[in-house]
Formats: structure tokens, C-alpha cells, sequence
């Protein structure tokens, strides 16, 4: 199947860009529960396949669970749309993140030499070319989709004609030009 091979790519992609972070990230302050980038700074966008992933995940947690999440997304939708800032809904009480082994890239690429303040992460300057190749490739990757916030990200691959679409491979984007215009989402490969 065509997006399990993908979802294998991504992964991919992923550990390659870990690989090459090392040295970088070794010296940062972050850790498990320092969530600065989740409530205040960090604008968590990914690409549809990454919403997929997310998605295939919260399947396989209980009823309840999955039901209060899609509440906590929903909201973050909601303010997101008002322009509140809005913690991610994947924050656990505890400043973890309940997806953290499935992070999407955005959340990946994040860290911090000095404690966050208003400026929000220091990161160094040589590895932000190697985050803007590997956004390049993961939008390669995901050529049918989009990318953008990952709540409007969600809500599109909840919406069965555009799940219908985009899993069996194909690209129709006068069907979301309203709401990707409105929310700000971008096609990952131009083919208009």
C-alpha cells in the first residue's frame, strides 16, 4: 500500500534529520516536561501525511480518550481561527506530550541552547538550512497534500471526501480553496 511506504519514508526522513541534529541538540535545555514551545512559541504545522500518522494513532487509543482529544482539537481549532494562542491539544496535564514517538517534524526540529523567554528557543544558525531541506523533502514526500496548522490539518483529513482523495493518491485542491485560503494552508507540490 502506497502510504504505508510513505509513512515508512517519512520515518525516513525523520531519523535522518535526528542523525544530523545530533551534534546541535546535545547542549539543549529542553526536557520532559518543559513545554514552552507547546503553549507559546511553537506553531505546530505538518503536512497531511504527518495528520494521517497522528491519526492512525489516536485510533488505537480508548473510546473516551479519543473522544476528549477530538473535544481539546476542536478548541484549538476554534482559537486558532479568533488568533488566541492555544497550548497544542496533544499536552498532557503533566507538560508531556501524549504523541511525543510520533511527533510530527515541527515539534522534532525544536530545542533550545538557553531557557525560553519572549524571544522563545535559541537554536543555532547552521541547522536552520538543514530544516528548510527537510521540509523540501517531506512536502516531496507528501506531493498530493498540503501543509499547515495541525488542527486545520486534521479537520480536513476528517472530512471523507477529502480523506477519500488523498488516500487513493489524488490531488483536487479547488475542493478545499475556501478553507485552505481561509486557514492559511499550502499545497505541498504545485501541479496547476
Amino acid at each position: 500500500m502506497e502510504s504505508i511506504k510513505k509513512l515508512n519514508q517519512l520515518i525516513e526522513i525523520y531519523d535522518r534529520f535526528e542523525k544530523d541534529m545530533q551534534p546541535y541538540k546535545k547542549d539543549a535545555l529542553c526536557k520532559a516536561g518543559c513545554s514552552f514551545c507547546c503553549t507559546h512559541f511553537g506553531n505546530v504545522d505538518i503536512i497531511t501525511l504527518e495528520g494521517l500518522r497522528i491519526m492512525e494513532y489516536l485510533r488505537g487509543l480508548p473510546r473516551q480518550m479519543q473522544k476528549s482529544l477530538q473535544k481539546k482539537i476542536e478548541k484549538n481549532k476554534k482559537e486558532r481561527e479568533n488568533q488566541k494562542t492555544s497550548p497544542c491539544p496533544f499536552l498532557k496535564s503533566d507538560n508531556t506530550c501524549l504523541i511525543y514517538e510520533i511527533r510530527p517534524y515541527s515539534c522534532r526540529r525544536l530545542y533550545s541552547v538557553k531557557i525560553c523567554g519572549q524571544n522563545g528557543p535559541t537554536v543555532h544558525r547552521q541547522t536552520e538550512e538543514l530544516s528548510k531541506e527537510t521540509i523540501v523533502k517531506l512536502q516531496a514526500l507528501d506531493s498530493n497534500g498540503y501543509s499547515g496548522h495541525i488542527t486545520y490539518i486534521l479537520h480536513l483529513l476528517r472530512q471523507p471526501d477529502f480523506f477519500t482523495v488523498y488516500l487513493s493518491g489524488g490531488f483536487n485542491p479547488v475542493n478545499i480553496a475556501a478553507y485552505g485560503k481561509s486557514h492559511g494552508i499550502t499545497i505541498n507540490c504545485s501541479r496547476l
